[in-house]
């Protein structure tokens, strides 16, 4: 097999179209055995965004540009960015610095995991039927903020809450800075640094959520090169992947209104949930993936 610095010295001097990057991308990508699960689920769709993105393209609009001749500046740019992704296996998303929910791009660097929770479907709906009128959510907390995704998302869906954005690290927060100023919120988003409720005294919310850490320890272990990219704080939670879970059942009530509710993102450790807490009423929601991986809980209910 043709050294991979060899491989792109030729390519450099043979691809022309947009169409030749993209042949030859998807080749290098599967023929490296790349993990994609970080916005895109295969070798196309990650080649075809990274070459877009780069050549500033329009990200939904591949096919009038297929054929379009590239200037060897453009094909040296492009050769860069997918020769890091098979060199160093880093997320496209710290290659770009942004993601996407659905229709909202969000800035992210290494300081951060990758944005791709479930809760973000769920704001989109705006939590219904579970919420009955968005207009009375005044009270909104995002526990383990990260990129503060999250806290954009639930102060866009319910336009009359004040929503704080937690963190136990700093570094999460100085990128969650960066995206609330991006959507000109910081009128309405708080970012504070706190240990789940640790620092949140006696601050009570209308909705509480969480995407916490909760990868078990033998997952931890097993996770894809492009996984450890990403900060293992918010990874990692235990032997069973439950201990940020549990700290949460234990204190939520606490800083919940009356009616209030508590959804948390849990993975693939619902079996293991009911388990440790068989009396909790917990309902699934569905999401895209499936209805096992939020829960949601009343105040009443904890």
């Amino acid at each position: 097999m043709m050294p991979l610095t060899e491989l792109f010295e030729m390519a450099a001097e043979r691809l022309i179209t947009v169409r030749d990057c993209l042949r030859f991308a998807v080749s290098r990508f599967n023929e490296a055995g790349l993990f994609f699960g970080h916005g895109s689920d295969n070798a196309y769709d990650e080649a075809a965004y990274l070459i877009l993105h780069t050549l500033r393209l329009p990200l939904e609009r591949l096919e009038p540009f297929l054929d379009a001749k590239l200037t060897d500046p453009e094909i040296q740019a492009v050769l860069n960015i997918l020769r890091r992704r098979v060199e160093e296996r880093l997320p496209a998303a710290y290659l770009t610095h942004e993601a996407w929910l659905g229709e909202h791009r969000f800035y992210v660097d290494q300081r951060v995991i990758v944005p791709r929770s479930f809760i973000a479907e769920l704001l989109r709906e705006q939590f219904a039927p579970w919420v009955e009128d968005p207009q009375n959510i005044t009270r909104v907390l995002d526990m383990c903020t990260g990129s503060g995704c999250l806290a954009i998302l639930a102060a866009l869906a319910f336009p009359n809450a004040r929503v704080d954005a937690s963190d136990l690290s700093s570094d999460a927060l100085e990128v969650a800075t960066i995206n609330v100023k991006e959507y000109d919120l910081n009128g309405r988003i708080e970012l504070i640094q706190s240990d789940l409720f640790d620092k949140l005294q006696d601050r009570t919310y209308d909705l509480v959520l969480c995407n916490p850490p909760y990868v078990n320890a033998e997952s931890l272990a097993l996770l894809p090169q492009e996984y450890r990219h990403e900060p293992e704080l918010a990874l990692g939670s235990g032997i069973d992947g439950l201990d940020a879970t549990r700290r949460i059942l234990a204190a939520a009530k606490t800083h919940l209104n009356r009616g209030g509710l508590l959804a948390v993102e849990i993975g693939h450790n619902r079996d293991q949930l009911e388990a440790a807490f068989p009396a909790l009423p917990f309902t699934w929601l569905d999401t895209s993936g499936g209805d096992q991986f939020v829960f949601l809980l009343r105040r009443e209910e904890l």
